[in-house]
């Protein structure tokens, strides 16, 4: 099945390369999310880390669509879990498996899900203009939220932190920021789609 309702099918049905180009994205979707990863801030209050993560998998959903964003994060999460160095560097947490039962592990694992929502509202259109990508994009976050507070609360390994403390150490800091973040990032589609498609 071919996404030609995403950034990514109607440029490779252009071109006549659908599958080159979407094996491709997949890759790359994949790569620049664990290059985000590694551009990491400790916060010296939380056990989560501030990365560029969540605005790369709200964008290659985004451009690739539910199935080919879903899988972009998928092999992200796979090259980690076999012990690449793809997830952000911590002095404390380890790379491999392990981490996905640390505090950071509800948010990795939300990531092929935030993806799919994202990439399943572009597919409906909601990508082309920038009112309606920040909605896209902020359904996308709050996957992300949702996941990463609720295992911090609930099973983060070695302890759990509680509702209360999850929601000040793993979402209250981040909103901010995520919010400009999703501002910004909600500008870049609709922009490439007046380039590829003037008239739409």
């Amino acid at each position: 099945m071919t996404n030609t309702g995403t950034l990514l099918g109607t440029l490779a049905a252009r071109h006549d390369l659908t599958t080159p180009i979407r094996v491709a994205a997949v890759l790359f979707v994949s790569a620049l999310t664990a290059t985000a990863a590694q551009i990491s801030i400790p916060l010296p209050f939380t056990p989560v880390p501030f990365t560029l993560q969540p605005m790369v998998v709200l964008l290659g959903g985004a451009a690739l669509g539910s199935r080919l964003g879903m899988a972009s994060q998928v092999l992200y999460l796979a090259a980690g879990i076999v012990g690449l160095p793809v997830f952000a560097a911590s002095a404390v947490l380890p790379q491999g498996f392990l981490r996905l039962l640390g505090p950071t592990g509800g948010y990795l694992i939300s990531y092929p899900f935030a993806a799919y929502l994202t990439g399943r509202l572009a597919e409906r259109g909601l990508d082309r203009h920038y009112l309606t990508s920040v909605i896209a994009m902020t359904s996308g976050l709050a996957v992300v939220f949702a996941f990463g507070v609720s295992w911090l609360a609930f099973f983060a390994q070695p302890a759990p932190l509680g509702l209360d403390a999850a929601l000040r150490t793993g979402l209250y800091p981040f909103v901010p920021a995520d919010i400009i973040k999703v501002l910004l990032a909600a500008t870049i589609l609709p922009a490439v789609w007046r380039f590829v498609q003037p008239s739409s």
